[in-house]
């Protein structure tokens, strides 16, 4: 651009982004907000009168995309892992007792501490610095698509800054939240205009995120901080401390509460000092988040399958208040967990009305003696959660009885199991009306029936209008079922009834995963399928004996699966859906192709041509090997695709092998696709 038009287009976008650069990193705004907006106005009169085309990184560009009708599903490259807690300095020092066993080092260690926000986790993603996509965190491995809402907000740059060495593709794990004080202007905005009131600031931003309407999320006063790497290309970070400096180098704002730690002593001091100021920031914290600085001590130390090992939240004491439990009810979950729910007489608990608290189980209501009539001492717990802390005997009225949890289900009348060892009681039930959204929303999902179209909202009025009552039903709807659905038409009828006819073809591993069996999730049920070779019969007829006999099926698992298996309304689901169709295709290894990885841990980087991670992961895992996010001294291979990053670089440092994708697609014996 050379003439005078281009030029002060250019220096706008510049100035604008400078601004933001100030104000959402460093703090130090140098304009008013009133001067910002008279450049905003400038910039987006002269784009429009100029008749070019905008790009995208454009600060104007931030709203503008028409309102979406659902968001979409995204997954992760690597899992988004959730903390374990620790609730005291005890508990923290715990875990660095832990850390230390681990890496089998007397060593100091350094840990960063971090604020740990009240707030959602979001992935951004760049490619060659700049913004594609940005998600939810989901269940941690797959969630929703919100990268429109998230352009909206200022703090996140569309475009790296050059400053530092910019990545081929940069996954950066955040923090959405919002100020307390603009959270109150909120509120009092939506007072003034008739609209129900938010919660709290959480909650808000919660549902700012998970709009349909960009622009909606653009009204609200979102910020963010980054926190955490996830999937980096064409750059090699040591640490946890580099990471979090470059960071506000490429534009992206990070908390800069954080400590660098050399040893439990300084986190304990920084998790005391930050518990005692918590009220004076100007957003809500609920805890210390340590992790250890060293990422090659990360890798190391590796994860366990939902939280790190080399993490932890160090949890702040919450807010109590009394106040008295009224009834006791058995709620049941739509995984058919029986949780006693306590009933309060409504009491403000952190600023939110509470009159609802979990019990959690009958050993907890056991252990704190709480009966109905009882005044207690309720909490938040970690700020989110109401629960029951003790109970004020001393009050207690004459003649209130223990509470026992029913041994039927309340909702449809089926026996109620707890398994030995473990606290909760279930419904099995697979047709338990309290149960049925949440099973056909598990059963419809991606790695079990994989059945597209059929989504929660679909799901739910299929329900709500008695269409289906169990999983079963899903091969019986009829086309005059579907198309007088809300958003439902001819087409996408069609294209529904197409998706259900095409899951008939199915393998032993989605179908028993689809069951929703408890503790048999996507890889067990892999590690099924070859036990049985593919056999449901076989299945169906196993003992405890011979499912204990399989590696990886312990006591507590084959008892879940034989009481499954032994539910007269459970195995009558099953042969429904058999004989509406449903074909189960035997596995492609043999007894003897199994065995050809065991043992063996594969980690996979970049993009391969010829098949998926996804299918490459589940081939590791069928062929008895398994499948690894994150590249340590225990990896058997790496195998490296186009664009490899990080991953590939950190396995030559520890001597890792490494395949390309013809080398892995031969090892394994089979020829490309």
């Amino acid at each position: 651009m050379t003439d005078p038009v281009s030029r002060r287009i250019e220096e706008l976008r510049k100035q604008i982004d400078d601004h933001n650069v100030r104000y959402y990193i460093y703090d130090s705004p140098t304009v008013s907000d009133a001067e910002y907006d008279v450049l905003m106005r400038e910039l987006e009169s002269l784009e429009a009168a100029h008749g070019e085309i905008i790009p995208p990184e454009s600060p104007t560009q931030r709203v503008g995309a028409a309102p979406q009708s659902e968001l979409a599903a995204v997954r992760h490259r690597m899992p988004m892992l959730s903390l374990a807690n620790a609730m005291d300095e005890e508990e923290l020092r715990a875990f660095d007792e832990r850390v230390h066993r681990a890496l089998e080092s007397d060593a100091v260690i350094e840990y960063v501490a971090e604020p740990k926000l009240d707030g959602v986790a979001v992935e951004l993603v760049y490619e060659d610095g700049r913004f594609v996509q940005g998600s939810t965190r989901g269940d941690g491995v797959t969630g929703e698509d919100i990268t429109l809402n998230l352009r909206t907000i200022r703090a996140i740059p569309m475009a790296l800054r050059p400053l530092a060495g910019i990545p081929r593709l940069l996954e950066v794990r955040g923090e959405v939240f919002m100020h307390r004080d603009e959270f109150e202007a909120l509120n009092r905005r939506r007072a003034e205009a008739g609209e129900p009131l938010f919660a709290n600031p959480r909650n808000s931003a919660a549902g700012s995120l998970r709009q349909l309407d960009p622009s909606v999320t653009a009204s609200r006063p979102l910020r963010i901080y980054c926190y955490a790497p996830g999937e980096i290309e064409g750059l090699t970070l040591a640490d946890q401390r580099e990471f979090l400096e470059i960071l506000p180098k490429w534009g992206l704002p990070v908390n800069l509460e954080y400590h660098l730690c050399r040893g439990i002593a300084q986190v304990t001091e920084v998790y005391h000092e930050l518990e005692a100021r918590r009220e004076s920031l100007p957003y809500d914290i609920d805890g210390l988040v340590v992790k250890l600085n060293d990422f090659s001590l990360q890798s190391e130390l590796g994860e366990r399958s939902r939280s790190p090992r080399w993490a932890i939240a160090g949890k702040f004491k919450a807010r109590q208040v009394t106040t008295i439990i009224e009834d006791i009810e058995a709620s049941v979950g739509r995984t058919g967990a029986v949780t006693p729910i306590a009933h309060l007489r409504p009491v403000n608990v952190s600023g939110v009305t509470v009159s609802r608290a979990t019990l959690h189980n009958q050993d907890e209501i056991d252990r704190k003696d709480v009966r109905i009539g009882d005044t207690v001492l309720v909490q938040r717990a970690g700020e989110v959660i109401p629960e029951v802390v003790k109970v004020i005997t001393e009050k207690r009225p004459r003649g209130v009885k223990p509470y026992r949890l029913p041994t039927t289900c309340p909702v449809c009348g089926h026996e109620i199991y707890r398994p030995p060892d473990e606290a909760v009681a279930r419904c099995v039930n697979l047709v338990c009306p309290a149960q049925v959204q949440g099973r056909f929303q598990h059963f419809v999902s991606k790695g079990a029936m994989d059945i597209d179209g059929l989504g929660e909202k679909l799901v739910a009025q299929l329900v709500a209008a008695g269409k289906v009552k169990s999983v079963a039903d899903i091969y019986n709807l009829a086309y005059d079922d579907l198309v007088n659905l809300e958003r439902m038409g001819h087409k996408s009828t069609e294209n529904l009834l197409a998706a259900i006819e095409a899951s008939k073809e199915t393998s032993f591993a989605r179908l028993v995963y689809a069951l929703g069996i408890r503790n048999v999730g996507e890889h067990l049920a892999r590690v099924l399928e070859r036990a049985f070779n593919g056999s449901v019969e076989h299945f169906l007829s196993t003992s405890g004996d011979d499912l204990e006999a399989i590696n990886e099926v312990g006591p507590i698992v084959a008892d879940g699966i034989v009481r499954f298996i032994r539910d007269e309304s459970n195995v009558a689901v099953i042969r429904a859906i058999l004989e509406a169709g449903v074909h189960v295709t035997p596995p492609e290894a043999t007894g003897v192709a199994v065995k050809v990885l065991a043992g063996q841990t594969f980690v996979f980087t970049g993009t391969l041509e010829h098949i998926t991670r996804q299918e490459a992961e589940a081939l590791v895992e069928r062929l008895g090997g398994r499948a690894s996010s994150s590249v340590s001294k225990k990896t058997s291979y790496v195998v490296a695709g186009t664009g490899a990053g990080s991953k590939l670089e950190k396995a030559k440092v520890l001597g890792v092998a490494v395949l390309g994708e013809e080398g892995f697609l031969e090892l394994v014996g089979r020829s490309r696709l």
